[in-house]
């Protein structure tokens, strides 16, 4: 065994030992950095043990830590990524805090309670063979490429040895407490007596979701809650819907008042309702945030360029006032803190909170939509109703050889449009409206479309692919 302060670890694991760096660094920092996280391929050496044994000492000298808390996913490879970061955060120093296996919430719950920087080893939704890093600093700031991440990257790449100085690592179990936070946030007893179907993925959302829901007068039907970081039953990307087949199948041969589908990190949660029929996170942000401003009106609350234009709409209904912010949990995050907003929503499942320090959880965005479901006689098929009034083309991913030029392309095809560049290309021509941009994640160009009627999105979904696919 090798033991780091009051932790001990397994002896040598092929390349991530511990007593073993060689110190060297073989990938390329560039093609894993990200706009707000590190995210690459493990199987191909996008990702190795020293890649993250920089970061950490990296995150040290940015934020002159003195501790911190680091978490990890399911997968093969978060274990040894864990000890090769926790190498290169005592050995600039600092002590470390191993959260153990965790949702991403719960790391940014430790971090904004205990205001100390926090580290998540994972990549999300991303199949097997992908691993990741997401960063945070006290309080659970966002770490984004225009918040530090650039900064780590450089640090990274023009590599200095830092003076080998051992700090400790200790273990501490977070989850009951994170389960109480949660609790805090969404009383228990605000929660009718409702029937919940939950596919958990294989992911980190069965560390914690039986714990919430024995403080429930609500019934838990899981699928899948079991840790697996292969993803034997599908992939943990709820966004595809063929991986919610078989939630949907489960809650087709029951009685259930909510589907919930978490993403492979549990940061990110997806619903259907009681038809099984799945809800758009749009529709989502509407409903929590409507809920929420009836105990904060005249609140911010925060919004992605690519939501449905009902959202903006249904926020000034309630006394909210509207802040449209380009897509991302860093920039989100960070827009929230200037305005104050007491809530934020994404196109694809991720919901913020200011009472969980501005962090998106899958969880609380359960809590609160069951609460919405208490609260009303209907079921979730009616109430969806009150928010939804546009049809919208989901997202559309192109791949593409000059996103450039498509970009280009498909403005001038629209001269009669309101052009802006928040993020990426928004083309807005009335009730119509697109938005077309590289996807900070993939290479890939995602495309979305929305209008008052299916056949008016169809057309501008055609204009626009017609564009997109001669280039």
């Amino acid at each position: 065994m090798v033991r780091d302060g009051d932790i001990e670890y397994p002896e040598c694991r092929k390349w991530w030992c511990l007593g073993h760096f060689l110190h060297s660094l073989d990938v390329d920092p560039q093609s894993v950095f990200k706009a707000y996280d590190i995210r690459g391929r493990v199987d191909n050496g996008e990702l190795d043990a020293e890649l993250y044994r920089r970061v950490g000492v990296a995150l040290v000298m940015l934020l002159d830590a003195d501790t911190v808390a680091i978490g990890r996913d399911c997968r093969a490879s978060s274990m040894g990524f864990f000890e090769a970061l926790a190498r290169g955060v005592t050995t600039a120093g600092a002590d470390v805090v191993d959260l153990g296996e965790v949702p991403t919430d719960a790391v940014y719950f430790y971090s904004g309670s205990q205001d100390v920087p926090g580290a998540m080893i994972t990549a999300s939704h991303n199949p097997p063979a992908y691993n990741g890093l997401k960063l945070c600093r006290p309080g659970a700031a966002p770490i984004g490429m225009e918040s530090g991440l650039a900064e780590i990257e450089q640090s990274v790449i023009d590599w200095a040895e830092p003076r080998a100085e051992t700090g400790s690592v200790l273990r501490e179990s977070i989850v009951g407490d994170y389960v109480d936070h949660l609790a805090r946030i969404v009383p228990p007893d605000s929660i009718g007596d409702l029937a919940v179907a939950v596919d958990g993925g294989n992911g980190m959302a069965g560390v914690a979701i039986h714990d919430v829901f024995d403080r429930l007068p609500a019934r838990l039907t899981g699928l899948y809650l079991e840790l697996d970081g292969s993803f034997p039953n599908h992939p943990a990307d709820p966004l595809v819907p063929e991986n919610l087949n078989d939630l949907r199948a489960l809650m087709e041969a029951g009685s259930f008042d909510l589907g919930v589908a978490f993403d492979g990190d549990a940061d990110r949660a997806f619903f259907l309702d009681d038809e099984a029929h799945p809800l758009p996170g749009s529709t989502v942000t509407s409903l929590i945030g409507r809920r929420i401003l009836a105990d904060n009106p005249g609140a911010a609350v925060v919004h992605n360029l690519i939501t449905s234009k009902a959202v903006p709409e249904i926020i000034r209904e309630n006394e909210g006032r509207p802040v449209r912010t380009r897509v991302g949990h860093s920039f989100i995050k960070q827009v929230m803190a200037d305005t104050g907003a007491v809530f934020g929503g994404e196109h694809s499942g991720h919901y913020y909170f200011r009472d969980n320090y501005r962090a998106d959880s899958g969880m609380l965005a359960m809590l609160f939509l069951m609460r919405v479901l208490s609260e009303d006689s209907r079921p979730l098929s009616e109430i969806r109703h009150d928010v939804e009034r546009y049809v919208s083309s989901g997202e559309i991913n192109f791949e593409v050889s000059d996103v450039d030029a498509a970009m280009a392309a498909v403005e001038a095809a629209f001269p009669e449009a309101a052009i802006d560049r928040l993020d990426g290309l928004t083309v807005d021509l009335g009730v119509r409206w697109f938005n077309l941009r590289p996807s900070n994640t993939e290479p890939l160009l995602r495309l979305n479309a929305e209008a008052e009627g299916s056949e008016s999105v169809s057309e501008l979904v055609e204009r626009v692919s017609d564009i997109v696919e001669r280039r």
